[in-house]
């Protein structure tokens, strides 16, 4: 019982953060039709922004959390500033032009992730822990920090889905993905809405990696480790489905915790393939896709 327990634990802490990666995924190929491979470069650029912010203002004299939380602030702000150029640059010149964008992305991805090695070197960098202390329960255990990330994570996915589900800026996004023309002619302005789509999804990951800062190792190229993760849980779940996306993410993680402690990560990663293959040669449209 207390090894389920703990398996249970690995896995929602490592579902949170992937949950927020890709509903960031599914956000954009739903309003835009864009299959974008830069997107762990917004999670990288937070990441790589915090482990420089963070130990200057610590050495600045300022207290841990603040520190933490100023760095956050200006990091988060970089990543959407990053985002609103990168999509006037690139991607809203690719929109709903699948092989024009994944040409781009891929492009973009190498380029930003080349950029960041010359910038801030290949050695990893380890952020100081913010919150001490382990929490046991059922005789399994959890770091206080991780508790807390996962449920910030989980608070900001079910606050997204709400804002899809029930807002009017949400309904917008969800016609321009249903159907973008029938919805520029109910009014609904086309270009507003994917820029804001975009955005909430470089959020998205921004949030993510931010609160995967303080237990990580931070590498110029570790988005691209949640990017694939990512693509597996959205392929899995289905392109452009919410919903799929979730359950994707979670499978996932159930998949790396379980399979990472009864064989090792390799056969859990190739596990995770193994899935989205059947999944696309059974049901190429996901668990949760529509047809057509």
């Amino acid at each position: 019982m207390d090894l389920y327990v703990q398996l249970f634990m690995n896995s929602l802490q490592i579902s949170s953060v992937y949950i927020l990666f890709s509903l960031g995924l599914t956000l954009i190929f739903g309003v835009m039709k864009v299959v974008n491979f830069a997107h762990g470069e917004f999670f990288s650029t937070v990441l790589l922004l915090l482990s420089l912010g963070v130990p200057w203002l610590v050495g600045a004299s300022l207290p841990l959390a603040a520190a933490y939380a100023l760095a956050s602030v200006a990091s988060l702000a970089a990543t959407l500033a990053l985002g609103v150029f990168l999509y006037h640059f690139a991607f809203k010149r690719f929109q709903r032009d699948m092989i024009g964008s994944f040409v781009v992305s891929v492009g973009l991805s190498l380029l930003i992730q080349g950029l960041f090695l010359e910038i801030f070197g290949g050695a990893p960098r380890k952020l100081p822990t913010l919150i001490e202390g382990t929490v046991k329960f059922m005789g399994g255990s959890i770091t206080i920090e991780r508790l807390i990330l996962s449920g910030i994570a989980i608070f900001v996915a079910a606050a997204m889905c709400v804002l899809i589900a029930k807002t009017r800026v949400g309904k917008s996004l969800r016609a321009v993905a249903e159907d973008h023309e029938a919805a520029m002619l109910q009014g609904i302005p086309y270009r507003k809405t994917a820029l804001f789509g975009f955005l909430l999804a470089t959020f998205l990951a921004a949030i993510g990696g931010m609160l995967v800062a303080p237990v990580s190792v931070v590498t110029p190229t570790i988005g691209s480790d949640y990017l694939i993760r990512g693509f597996i849980a959205i392929v899995i779940g289905g392109l452009g489905s919410i919903p799929g996306s979730i359950i994707g993410a979670v499978l996932i993680a159930v998949i790396e915790s379980v399979g990472g402690f009864y064989f090792d990560p390799s056969q859990a990663t190739i596990a995770m393939f193994v899935i989205a293959i059947v999944v696309l040669l059974i049901r190429p449209q996901g668990l949760m896709g529509k047809n057509g």
